[in-house]
C-alpha cells in the first residue's frame, strides 16, 4: 500500500490498523535540540480520543503515546522520532457480521476491489483511528511553530443546520475547549450539542464544519504551481476521514462577489505592507502574504448509522444491513485536533523548506 507518508522535509509515516495490536508512526525532519512538552502532546491526543464525552463514540482508548526513538530526556535529537499507541478496547466481534457485506459509504467496497482483501475489524487501515498518529506529529509541529510566533487553532463552526453567525475575528478562540462541541460560541454550542444528542437517539448521524485559523505566518511560505500552500492545505484536509469540502478565505462565497469587492487592496502603514481586507485567506498566488490564514473544512455524516439500509455482499447479492458497534453521531468535535495537526504539519513543512532545518 502506497501513500502512508506525508510531507517533504517534516515527514510523517504512519502504520497500523484500527483493531490491530497498535498504531504508530515515524517522524522525519524534526529539528534537533528542541525541548518538547510531552504533556502537551498527550493533551492533544486526549482531545481526539474516543469516549471523552456523551456525544462521542464510547470506545475506551487511553491513547497514551510511547516514544521509541529520536527524543532524549524530552529533547529532540534530529533523528527519526518513532512512536506507538496501543489499541486496548478493540471489540473486533462487533464487526463479525460485516465480513461479507459492503457497508454503505464506507471503504469496504473500494478496498476489496483494489487489494482483493480487507480488514473488517473496524475498517482496518481506513479507520479514523489512524488519525491519532497525525495528532502526535501535529502536536510536535505546533510546539515548533509556537517558537517562531505561529499559532494554529481550529473550532467547530457548524453542525448540521446549526452554525455560529460570528466570524473567527469576533470569537474568543481561547474558549474552544470550554464545551464538549468545541465551538467558542457558547449559545450556538448548546444548540449543536442538543442536535447531536437528538440525532444519536434516532440512530442517525450528522455532519458539520470546522474552521481553522493560522496566525503569525510569515510572508513567503508556499511554492508556485504544484506546491502552492493552499493546495497542500487542501490535500492535508482531504486526507482526513469524512472530509467532503475545503474552502480558503472567501471560498465559495467569492462566486457571487464582484472583483471590485473581492480584491484585497494593499496599504503601507509605517513601512509595513498589509491588506485592508482578507478575502484571500492569507494566501495569494499559492504563497502566504503575512495575513491570517483561515479556511473551512466540511465533514459528512458518519457512515455507520443504526438504521436499516440496503446494500450488496461480496457475492453481489442484494442484502439488508443495519449498523452496529460504537460510533460517533457527529465526528467534528473530535476532528478539531486532527485539523489542527494537519494544518500545523503543512505550515511547518513549508517553513522548513523556506528556511533551514534549524528553527
Amino acid at each position: 500500500m502506497a501513500g502512508n507518508t506525508f510531507g517533504t522535509i517534516f515527514k510523517l509515516t504512519t502504520f497500523g490498523e484500527s483493531h490491530g495490536q497498535s498504531i504508530g508512526g515515524i517522524i522525519d525532519g524534526c529539528p534537533s535540540n528542541f525541548l518538547l512538552d510531552l504533556g502537551a502532546i498527550q493533551a492533544e491526543l486526549d482531545r481526539r480520543k474516543p469516549g471523552q464525552s456523551s456525544i462521542t463514540t464510547q470506545r475506551k482508548e487511553t491513547d497514551t503515546v510511547e516514544f521509541l526513538s529520536g527524543i532524549l530526556d524530552g529533547c529532540t535529537l534530529g533523528t527519526s522520532i518513532g512512536f506507538s499507541l496501543k489499541n486496548a478496547d478493540q471489540r473486533s466481534k462487533d464487526y463479525d457480521k460485516i465480513g461479507e457485506v459492503y457497508r454503505p459509504s464506507h471503504a469496504d467496497f473500494t478496498y476489496d476491489k483494489k487489494y482483493g482483501i480487507r480488514d473488517v475489524r473496524g475498517g482496518g487501515r481506513s479507520s479514523a483511528r489512524e488519525t491519532a498518529c497525525r495528532v502526535v506529529a501535529g502536536a510536535i509541529a505546533k510546539q515548533l511553530l509556537a517558537q517562531v510566533g505561529i499559532t494554529v487553532k481550529s473550532y467547530v463552526s457548524q453542525v448540521g443546520t446549526v452554525a455560529t453567525q460570528n466570524s473567527y475575528i469576533q470569537l474568543d478562540l481561547n474558549q474552544i475547549d470550554s464545551n464538549i462541541v468545541r465551538c467558542p460560541d457558547a449559545k450556538t454550542a448548546a444548540e449543536m450539542e442538543t442536535l447531536i444528542k437528538v440525532t444519536k437517539k434516532n440512530g442517525d448521524t450528522v455532519g458539520g464544519q470546522i474552521t481553522c485559523v493560522i496566525k503569525g505566518t510569515p510572508i513567503g511560505l508556499g511554492e508556485p504551481v504544484f506546491d502552492r500552500l493552499n493546495a497542500d492545505l487542501a490535500k492535508a484536509m482531504f486526507s482526513i476521514n469524512a472530509v467532503k469540502g475545503f474552502e480558503l478565505g472567501s471560498g465559495f462565497g467569492a462566486i457571487t462577489m464582484k472583483g471590485s469587492n473581492h480584491n484585497d487592496s494593499f496599504e503601507n502603514k509605517g513601512g509595513s505592507i498589509s491588506t485592508i481586507s482578507n478575502h484571500s485567506g492569507g494566501i495569494q498566488g499559492g504563497i502566504s502574504n503575512g495575513e491570517t490564514i483561515y479556511f473551512n473544512v466540511a465533514f459528512k455524516p458518519v457512515a455507520t448509522i443504526i438504521k436499516n439500509q440496503s446494500t450488496v455482499d461480496r457475492a453481489g447479492d442484494n442484502v439488508d444491513f443495519k449498523g452496529e458497534g460504537r460510533h460517533d453521531p457527529c465526528v467534528v468535535p473530535r476532528a478539531v485536533p486532527i485539523v489542527d495537526a494537519m494544518a500545523a504539519m503543512v505550515i511547518l513543512d513549508h517553513y522548513l523548506r523556506a528556511k533551514t532545518t534549524q528553527l
